[in-house]
């Protein structure tokens, strides 16, 4: 693996604690990917990550602040 930034290869201490980030970080969105899909089986609840909301919701109410 290879630092793009310099041109040059990872050292063995770097590699390592990039694969500790890359671990962290793929249990953390898998933590929340299962959160997600958790709910009522009656009344279940869907969730849509979009960059632009879906037809008939007004952007207005999803405005940062």
């Amino acid at each position: 693996m290879r630092n793009e930034r310099h041109d040059e290869r990872l050292s063995d201490e770097e590699l390592e604690l990039f694969l500790q980030y890359l671990h962290r970080f793929a249990n953390h969105d898998l933590d929340l990917f299962a959160l997600i899909q958790v709910g009522d089986s009656e009344y279940p609840a869907y969730v849509s990550i979009s960059r632009t909301p879906e037809a008939g919701v007004d952007p207005s109410a999803y405005r940062r602040p």
